[in-house]
């Protein structure tokens, strides 16, 4: 731009005192250098709204009216058209930048019109303005439109980078939540259910000091045993191992162990023969995946830790089915039962067997089913498949001679 102001002033018309034309090029010039200073239109995002009166109109207008006086001094002037035209598009934005392009190219023809008036140049002075206003318009609403699309997949980019991390961290939350409801599980039906059986084998013991010391000493015995079965139990919990009942025997052994476990610790109330609990199976006996055993191993100790603690039952009867393509494991007593349909209280502690063994069971694809009522005993039976681990079937529901059988 300095050097087209230069060029307008050497080139001044005679008949104008040469004076008027430096004071109008350097009041130009000036106005100019004040503006790109202190407007930063070309650093703004291309959506920034644009054209408003002040400082971008009022910039745009005094550079209009200086250059219109610079014209008067000196036609050469006119090639600062160009220049303004590109600057009135970028600083006014594509709307009212129009506008004041068609009034600087209105100027510039009328100026070379008055000029060359006549002549065969005044055909040229019409053309070169026309010509390079449409240029400037082209040029500025093109590199806008390429600007403006960069922007709108930067922001698309940015959006795309934002719902990642959300998705991110909503998987990072599932898999937190996955893992805590493993944890409580395994805690549940592993160390919750031998912190149980101790405090009612030392019970027990601490009734029969003075008393019974044999019988205490036994009990002693048999806590610090289940004690040792813990301590195994966490450390295999720790290594994410198979249950310790599984160690070196077939599954049908495993509920065996189970089975004598919560004999043993129903006895501790003081009545040997206070629960007895039979393991019989059914169908042709086949190895399973190591993932069903272990979810079938918990299941009964969970099951029958319930029976223990809460059913007041004689009998109990664990029986697993091999069918051909799914393994159905039922525990069912002849216990006081319960309702159903009853609310659990929140403030009492436990109430978490149920839950556990539902999510064990939905985790491998199968099913649960409880099957219940006050003093008609408890049924309990999980179903899981062999074959196709995504699939679930119905489980049968349990009858009274199931309940007499068991008794």
């Amino acid at each position: 731009m300095a050097g087209l102001i230069s060029i307008a002033v050497l080139q001044a018309d005679p008949t104008v005192s040469p004076w008027a034309t430096v004071l109008a090029g350097g009041a130009f010039g000036a106005w100019y250098a004040w503006g790109r200073a202190t407007i930063r239109v070309l650093e703004a995002p291309i959506t920034t709204p644009r054209g408003a009166w002040w400082p971008a109109g009022a910039w745009i207008t005094g550079l209009a009216l200086l250059w219109v006086v610079l014209l008067v001094t000196s036609t050469a002037a006119l090639w600062i058209a160009f220049p303004m035209m590109l600057l009135q598009m970028h600083v006014l934005g594509p709307h009212r930048g129009v506008l004041a392009v068609s009034a600087t190219t209105l100027l510039a023809v009328g100026t070379g019109l008055l000029e060359r008036a006549g002549t065969d140049a005044s055909i040229g002075f019409v053309l070169g303005p026309v010509v390079g206003a449409a240029v400037a318009v082209a040029v500025v609403l093109g590199f806008e439109a390429l600007a403006r699309e960069s922007e709108e997949r930067q922001r698309t980019v940015e959006e795309l980078t934002e719902v990642r991390e959300h998705l991110a961290a909503a998987e990072r939350d599932a898999a937190v939540a996955g893992e805590r409801e493993r944890l409580a599980r395994e805690i549940h039906d592993t160390l919750a259910q031998g912190f149980s059986a101790i405090e009612l084998l030392l019970r027990a013991a601490d009734a029969g000091i003075g008393v019974d010391d044999t019988r205490a000493r036994g009990y002693l015995d048999q806590a610090r045993r289940t004690a040792l079965d813990n301590l195994g139990e966490a450390r295999r919990f720790v290594r994410a191992l198979a249950p310790a009942d599984l160690d070196g025997a077939t599954l049908v052994a495993a509920l065996e162990r189970v089975a004598r476990r919560a004999q043993d610790t129903a006895a501790s109330d003081g009545t040997p023969e206070a629960l007895v609990v039979r393991v019989q199976t059914a169908g042709p006996r086949r190895a399973l995946p190591i993932a069903l055993e272990a979810a079938l191993v918990r299941v009964a100790q969970s099951a029958l830790a319930n029976v223990v603690q809460h059913a007041g039952a004689r009998n109990a009867a664990v029986t697993l089915a091999f069918l051909d393509d799914e393994v159905i494991l039922d525990v069912v007593d002849d216990g006081r039962g319960f309702d159903p349909d009853r609310q659990p209280d929140r403030s009492h502690p436990g109430g978490f067997g149920l839950v556990a063994m539902s999510s064990r069971a939905h985790e491998l694809g199968g099913t649960l089913a409880v099957e219940t009522a006050p003093g008609d005993g408890t049924a309990v039976a999980v179903r899981l498949p062999t074959s196709d681990p995504s699939g679930s079937g119905r489980t049968a529901p349990f009858t009274a001679d199931d309940l007499q059988e068991a008794r």
